[in-house]
């Protein structure tokens, strides 16, 4: 193999949202996850939403104006 070409193989700290952590080796000194072993829903057999950046509650805020137009026109059809 060339020397000097490939990165430096390091200690990483693996630290998840949940507040676990670990250590393995990687290229970069530390990772950040959103889900481990000790939290994944998989592993632990509970429900869980994992909202990535706000994806979850942006989408209620886009289509939230659709369901109250909705409801106003359930209400208006009831009304004689």
């Amino acid at each position: 193999m060339k020397k000097g070409i490939h990165p430096r193989y390091m200690p990483a700290k693996v630290t998840c949202a949940c507040g676990n952590g670990f250590v393995t080796r990687a290229t970069v000194p530390e990772i950040r996850v959103e889900s481990c072993g000790q939290c994944h829903p998989f592993y632990t057999g509970r429900q869980r939403m994992v909202d990535t950046e706000g994806r979850v509650e942006r989408y209620r805020q886009r289509y939230r104006k659709f369901d109250e137009q909705a409801g106003q026109a359930k209400g208006a059809a009831k009304t004689p």
